[in-house]
């Protein structure tokens, strides 16, 4: 990967914000990881895209390498650092993609700073679109919750072995995810999961407000709620998915994801392209 050097600092409400920059290119991709991970999870991505595209990965507060010096944490404060990366490096043309609570975090971006976004790619996300979990979910939730603030480890590694990863998840894979888990900073790692657990309102009302397309790439081991997306998603949806992997397809099928990344992308510059073409013949 070709790093960029001499990079503007990202400082957002005194938190040092981390992420890297490589490629060149009138669009932009930016990357954003999920709960408890970093930005590396996207290395076969920005390997991928960064000789068309300049690339945009990031660490969100309190993972890798950036920042833990805040008191909250929620999901609409990642995606004001979002925001925040996307002001300070004045990005243009930007393709938001996200996966799983990163997902949730560009929704927050590309509803509240819409002007430099082009395009809303989410993975692993959605599945259930602005929608409660059902009632018989609402007590292992609680429970969850509750043995997060007495035993975050081990909560959160079985968290993520239960609903996260599956039988066929390769060992190593398996094992990094499960140290993310185990070894995420604790004040963040409890407040923002019950967060995701309680954010299905937010979600909704944003969905609804995205000026976007929703382009979305999920793995069929959980299955998709096309009705909620086809009730709530205001600018329609596109959903590709993927088998034979877990929750996370960065890491256990890149080549496939990339081609359908790539399809999205290509769908979303077309889209863009069309419309500069209709603003043109409307100015004449």
């Amino acid at each position: 990967m070709n790093q960029v050097s001499n990079k503007p600092a990202v400082i957002h409400h005194d938190l040092h914000i981390h992420y890297s920059l490589s490629g060149i290119g009138d669009i932009t991709l930016l990357f954003v990881h999920g709960s408890f991970l970093d930005e590396t999870v996207w290395n076969s991505q920005v390997d991928y895209f960064s000789s068309s595209y300049q690339v945009v990965t990031i660490d969100l507060a309190a993972h890798g390498k950036s920042g833990n010096n805040r008191n909250t944490w929620t999901i609409e404060q990642f995606g004001q650092d979002v925001i925040a990366l996307i002001k300070v490096l004045q990005l243009k043309n930007v393709i938001l993609i996200g996966h799983s609570m990163g997902a949730e975090a560009i929704l927050e971006a590309a509803v509240l700073y819409p002007q430099p976004i082009i395009g809303f790619i989410a993975i692993e996300a959605f599945k259930n679109a602005g929608t409660p979990l059902p009632e018989q979910y609402q007590q292992q939730v609680k429970e969850i919750e509750e043995k997060l603030k007495t035993d975050f480890a081990d909560t959160s590694e079985q968290y993520a072995r239960k609903t996260l990863l599956t039988s066929n998840t390769k060992p190593e894979i398996r094992d990094r995810i499960v140290k993310s888990y185990r070894e995420a900073y604790e004040p963040m790692g409890i407040e923002s999961t019950i967060d995701i657990f309680h954010y299905h309102e937010r979600e909704r009302e944003l969905i609804q407000q995205l000026p976007h397309k929703m382009h979305l790439i999920n793995v069929n081991y959980m299955p998709t709620n096309k009705e909620a997306l086809d009730h709530y998603a205001a600018k329609s949806y596109d959903l590709m998915l993927m088998q034979g992997t877990s929750h996370f397809p960065m890491l256990e099928s890149p080549k496939e994801l990339n081609e359908l990344l790539g399809e999205a992308i290509i769908s979303i510059t077309k889209t863009m392209n069309n419309n500069e073409i209709l603003q043109f013949i409307e100015q004449e």
